[in-house]
């Protein structure tokens, strides 16, 4: 019902928006304002427009280009772990193949710009309404975030980008709008999150929930800092939300379950729904706001897409070292479909091998070798016997981006990198592995704390950019074609391409846009 209702408000809020930014208009004849028209002056006057505004600022990250389905292809879809299926501007980023003309990367670009572009309109214009202090000061916060998320995600994929805070209505010329020196998008992202975590409130009421919080901007700040390799800021970051406000599930899978959505783990997440639209998605009704990347990472036979399958290196990284109980990893179960007839007992359930339709690999595919990816699949979940039987968002399993459990690690690295194998990194990677009935280590090196991210994280948007900040781009993927054999290896690369080129009509656009390095 939570997300049927923000959906509802949302559709509302993004009407308004629409006439706001794009209806109005001087009768070009007339030379006079159209009475009926909704303008800047008409709508940002009330506490009830300011809710709409904002909630307008979210609905980009729902959009189909953004996290519904388009964003998977430039973060896991490039790692070392997906291998992805074909040769399209779907895989192209991640053979080092993109083009400044790829449709799918200009979505992304476009709809992250949207989010900002709608935070800057809540930042401009709710200080001037009259409305109770504590939303407006909540509201504001919201938009700091959003405008923040959203620059840190520009940055990680594109890296030279504008850096545009103001309503682009009050832009003088904006193909006079130079790509920003990336220091300066790090410290207004940085500056962006410190509002943020000043204005927006610890919790929110249950008809809320959803709506980030101070505790999601504590923790990406930390991860912005630790981004840059500001190890120290990073760490006094995630200490403020080490102190009980978040706490690890007991079981790993509930993070990954539309049943436990928006759970004590969870720091942010997007709010998908499946409420029977099967549009192609974005802001407009019966447009679906679905889980519209499960087709992209299910199992071969289960989705009526190219798809993708694991690379071996990832399972037997799991199957590395057994549980206190000589098991396998519960996580693997959870991450992974792949041959074997081991189960694991965990949480008083029998954990195994199984896809949609509660098939075993035996049952699906007899003789062949491979891995498979499970997470989000939720199979057990509406008796589903693939990903696309009620159409593109038959899911509404909400996108997990921030959870505690990734905290902990980016604790223990930065811990580690300024104190070694100290207790305090030791303790909070252990925390994570003892979720698991994994045993604690005694000491720990970096590779220790990568590998856990592997086995932890994979396939939750993170393992691509933990390459690129470690700087292991070439050594992890451009090293090792086989990790791409599906879409042609790693020939393509150049220095400079472990980011995406900027857009081409961007450049076209504007004279000052330069191309990327390496293109």
């Amino acid at each position: 019902m939570k997300k049927r209702n923000i959906k509802a408000s949302l559709y509302l809020s993004l009407f308004v928006m629409a006439a706001v930014l794009y209806g109005c208009r001087k009768n070009e004849i007339l030379d006079t304002e159209n009475p009926n028209a909704v303008t800047p002056d008409s709508f940002w006057n009330t506490e009830e427009d300011a809710i709409k505004g904002i909630v307008g600022a979210y609905s980009p990250f729902t959009h189909i280009w953004y996290y519904s389905r388009f964003e998977i292809f430039l973060s896991d879809y490039r790692d070392d772990v997906v291998n992805a299926f074909g040769t399209s501007e779907r895989t192209a980023a991640g053979s080092f193949n993109g083009v400044s003309t790829s449709n799918g990367a200009f979505w992304v670009w476009s709809t992250m710009f949207q989010g900002i572009t709608r935070a800057n309109e809540v930042l401009a214009n709710v200080p001037d309404i009259e409305m109770n202090g504590d939303t407006k000061n909540s509201i504001l916060g919201e938009a700091y975030f959003i405008r923040a998320f959203n620059y840190f995600n520009l940055l990680n994929n594109w890296k030279n980008v504008p850096l545009i805070t103001d309503p682009i209505s009050e832009l003088e010329n904006p193909k006079s709008l130079l790509q920003e020196d990336p220091a300066k998008v790090w410290a207004q992202i940085e500056s962006d999150l410190m509002n943020a975590e000043e204005l927006l409130p610890d919790s929110w009421p249950t008809q809320y929930t959803g709506r980030v919080t101070a505790g999601a901007a504590i923790g990406l700040l930390g991860k912005v800092y630790l981004y840059q390799g500001k190890d120290s800021e990073a760490k006094t970051e995630f200490l403020k939300i080490m102190d009980g406000r978040y706490e690890l599930m007991a079981d790993y899978a509930a993070n990954f379950t539309e049943a436990s959505e928006n759970n004590k783990e969870s720091l942010f997440e997007i709010q998908l729904v499946n409420d029977g639209s099967q549009g192609w998605g974005g802001d407009a009704p019966g447009a679906g706001k679905g889980a519209a990347f499960h087709p992209d990472i299910a199992p071969k036979g289960f989705t009526g897409q190219d798809g993708m399958r694991i690379n071996q290196w990832v399972l037997d990284l799991f199957l590395d070292e057994r549980t206190v109980n000589d098991e396998i990893d519960p996580r693997a179960f959870t991450t992974l479909f792949f041959d074997t007839d081991e189960v694991t007992n965990y949480e008083g359930k029998e954990l195994k091998s199984v896809t949609y339709g509660d098939k075993s690999y035996q049952d699906v595919y007899p003789g062949e070798d491979g891995v498979w990816g499970n997470k989000w699949l939720d199979i057990a979940f509406g008796e589903y016997t693939g990903s696309q039987d009620n159409g593109w968002h038959q899911s509404g399993n909400n996108l997990r981006l921030l959870r505690y459990s990734d905290i902990l690690l980016m604790f223990a690295e930065a811990e580690f990198n300024l104190n070694g194998s100290s207790q305090a990194a030791l303790d909070a990677i252990n925390e994570v592995r003892a979720r698991v009935d994994m045993p604690a280590f005694t000491s720990i090196t970096m590779q220790d704390i990568e590998d856990e991210r592997v086995k932890e994280l994979s396939l939750e948007r993170t393992r691509y950019f933990d390459l690129l900040r470690w700087d292991k781009v070439q050594s992890r993927i451009v090293a090792n074609p086989e990790f791409k054999s599906e879409s042609g290896g790693t020939s393509s690369y150049k220095p400079g391409k472990e980011y995406i080129d900027i857009p081409q009509n961007e450049i076209d656009a504007n004279p000052n846009f330069k191309h990327n390095p390496g293109y």
